[in-house]
This record gives C-alpha cells, structure tokens and sequence, in this order.
C-alpha cells in the first residue's frame, strides 16, 4: 500500500515526478516502522521493482544507460534495507524504553514503601499509593505540595541539609527521621533520597523513599525498657547490700543516743549522715528510671564514681582493683540516667571478665575528637580480662549477641552504643586474647554540644 501510495503521488504530482527515489525510500521507512522489519524489506523490493518499471524512463531501460540504473536501484535497495535496520533498531529501542517505563511505573505504584518525586523548588511531582496510605494526602492533593508541609518545625535544619547534598548531585543515605501526616501525627520513617539528572547531567529534582517503622519503633523500644529495667534490676541488688550498711549504722546510732545524752547531738549527727548516704543510694537508682525530656549539664566523672560506689562492694568482694583516673573538665549536654545505665553496663561486663584478683581502670578525662573536630569528654574502662576473640568483636554491638552463655542477654552493649550515638558520641573497643597484657578497652567519646539524630 505504501509503495502503491508513493507511485501515484510521484505520477499525479509533477513535483514528486522527479522525486521518486525520496518518496519510495519515505514509503520504505514508513513500513519499517509501523509494520516491522520484514514488511520493510518486501515494501524496499516493490519500490526497486516500481523504479525499475515505472518511474526510470523506457530508454535508461533499455538502453546503453541501463547499466548506470541497475546501480542506482542497487544502491537504492541497500539504501532501503540499511534505513529498516535503523528504523527497526529505533522502534524496539523505543519499545523497550516505553516498556521499562510501564514496569518502573507498576513498581512504584504497588511499592509498599511511600515513594515520591520533588522538583528543584521543593514542590511535589509525584505521588505514589503508599505515599497516600502513609502521610493521608490523595495525589491531587500532595502533587504540588511543598515537601516542607510533611517536615516538622524541629527538624528544619534536617530538610534544609538535604536540599543542600542533592542540589550538589549527593546522595541520603537511608537514616530514621520523623515526618508529618496530614493529621498532625508524628510518624517515625525510614528514609532515603537520591537526585534525579537530565540528560546532560543537571540535577532536575529528587526522588524519595519513605519507610514506615512505627512497628519497628515500638519493638525497639520494648527491648530497650526491657534492658533498662534489667540494668535497674542489677543495680537494685547492689544498692539492697550498699543501704543494708547505712541503715545498721543508724540504728546502732539511735540506741547510742537514747544512752548517753551528753554526746546525743553527736550520735543524731552521724545518723543522720547515714541517712543522707541512703537518701544518695535511692536518688541514684530514681535517674536511672526517671528521666528528662531534655538533656541537661551533667558531669560524667560524678556519675561514674556513683556507679563505681553502686558496685563497690561486689568489687570488692572478687577482690578487683579499682584505679580512677579523673581530670577536671566542664559538664557536657545529656541524660543522666542514660549515661548510669552506659557506665553501669561497662562496669558490670568489665567485671565479669576480668573475674577475681584482677584490676580494672576507668579514666574520665577532657579529650578532641580528632576524626570531627569537637571538644568533650573521653571515657575509658579497661579491664585485665581475659579478651574478646576477634571473630565477636565486629559482632558486640549487636542486639542479642553475647558471650556470656546462659546469663546473658546480649543487649547491654547495643543499647550502650545506642546511648552513645543519641549524645552525638562515639564508643570503640580495642581487645586482647593472649600474652601478659590480655583484656579489653573501650574507649567512649561524649561531645560537649551534640545534637540529637537518629542513626539507621
């Protein structure tokens, strides 16, 4: 049909008439496209064959000029298949593309993760179902929305750090956050963004991927009170034997005084002494459970050398020497009842492994942390245990993973490194396995000023 269409053009048109070559090769390329590759070379051989018969005059076709034209419909032909190749090329190319297109599109609609799009202006482009089920606004309604109507007021600073990375081709790594929903809940996410670049390279927007871990949450947070009661638990037993002592003494006191008035004052005087000490022991155990919701100055030296005198006699009893080292430095920003639980947990675990006769040393001194560039407060508990075998040593942090076959929990150290990473520190820990100088070093570095992020 197409040979037959560009064979009567070139015949009524005067203008085609002189154009056969163009028209044919128009009409070859026109099959190769919508019709395939295979229609395309019989429509190439139809138009040699029209050229031949019909639009090369009787004389070329007959004559001493023949030979010329059989070249001309040789070259044509060539011509004609080469241009279907291309075409057919360019027709599965565009296949293909409109069909990853059409998958992309299938993923990112049945996504159980939110999954969004936003131009350079910050203003959303698209909109995907999760995304409707996650924050509560329907694609007409969030296409077009400022993605700073999903941001809280407090995490500002967070979007406008974002904007910054992706407008220089950066990517975000996954990291937990909390967004807005359009009801004015607070929902924790799970959240990573990567730019989106022209073709020569430009960044024209973002796209992002919103996780909700509000499930997530909650299970961290069963575990973490779990082990903060445990850690309450430990201590509590310790604190029972340490108030035992003060609570003999005042009674012991109060007989005294009742039998001899001249030195009463004395005796209520040191009573009362013995009171204030158990007064000290139940505040104590009060910060672990009671806690603020903000941080505030604290000192980590004076809370160390609570949790030092909280199980000061277990100490003593396996006969472990305690060194201290403590160098005056300023208070630093933070949860006091955390930091009971961090030190408590490393006082406990060092003791264990460095069982009886051995020495434990704690040093609490200012320190830089060379990797950021920040001033605070460098912590350290080394013990003269006997080590960490290397294979656990990537594996300590972990939730539930443990070397104390059957007492246990595993979870000591992955909530202390969790503390550690809300008050914008961090915690190494070096370790031997044999020689003389076998034992463990964790080494803790708190920032005066931190603020508080959450890690993935």
């Amino acid at each position: 049909m197409a040979v037959w269409l560009a064979v009567a053009l070139a015949a009524l048109v005067p203008l085609l008439h002189r154009h056969p070559f163009a028209l044919l090769l128009a009409a070859v390329l026109f099959s190769a496209h919508y019709l395939g590759f295979g229609p395309a070379i019989l429509c190439s051989l139809l138009s040699a064959a029209s050229l031949h018969f019909f639009a090369a005059p009787p004389a070329s076709i007959f004559g001493h000029n023949s030979g010329t034209d059989v070249e001309r419909l040789i070259v044509f032909l060539a011509i004609s298949i080469f241009a279907s190749s291309m075409a057919r090329q360019k027709t599965r190319a565009e296949s293909r593309a409109e069909q990853m297109t059409n998958e992309m599109a299938a993923i990112v609609k049945s996504s159980r993760d939110a999954i969004l799009t936003v131009d350079p202006e910050g203003m959303i482009t698209s909109w995907n179902h999760a995304a409707e089920e996650l924050f509560g606004y329907t694609v007409e309604e969030a296409v077009g929305m400022p993605v700073a109507n999903l941001v809280p007021r407090e995490r500002t600073l967070e979007l406008l750090r974002n904007r910054r990375i992706l407008s220089e081709g950066g990517s975000i790594e996954a990291y937990k956050t909390e967004r807005i929903r359009k009801d004015g809940m607070l929902c924790p996410v799970l959240l990573s963004i990567s730019p989106l670049f022209n073709s020569r390279g430009e960044v024209v927007g973002s796209s992002g991927i919103v996780r909700d871990i509000s499930v997530e949450r909650q299970s961290e947070e069963a575990v973490l009170r779990s082990e903060k009661l445990a850690t309450a638990g430990r201590m509590a037993a310790s604190i029972a034997h340490e108030i035992n002592n003060p609570l003999e003494a005042v009674i012991n006191l109060l007989y005294l005084a009742r039998q001899d008035e001249i030195h009463t004052d004395e005796y209520l005087t040191m009573a009362e002494q013995e009171v204030g000490r158990v007064a000290r022991l139940a505040q104590q155990t009060l910060g672990l459970v009671r806690e603020s919701s903000t941080p505030d100055p604290v000192d980590p030296a004076s809370i160390m050398e609570e949790t030092l005198e909280l199980y000061s006699r277990n100490l003593v009893a396996r006969q472990i020497r305690v060194t201290r080292r403590y160098r005056n430095s300023a208070p630093i920003q933070g949860y006091a009842g955390e930091l009971r639980q961090l030190f408590a947990n490393l006082v406990v675990n060092s003791a264990d492994a460095t069982g009886e006769g051995g020495t434990l040393h704690v040093r609490v001194v200012p320190a830089h942390d060379w990797s950021g560039g920040r001033e605070g407060i460098r912590i350290t508990v080394a013990d003269s245990g006997t080590g960490i075998a290397r294979e656990n040593l990537n594996h300590i942090f972990e939730p539930f993973y443990t070397t104390k076959k059957g007492t246990g929990t595993g979870l000591g150290l992955w909530v202390s490194s969790g503390i550690v990473r809300k008050h914008g520190g961090s915690i190494r820990v070096r370790s031997r396995t044999n020689g003389g100088s076998a034992g463990t070093v964790f080494s803790i570095f708190l920032p005066y000023q931190w603020v508080e992020v959450e890690a993935a």
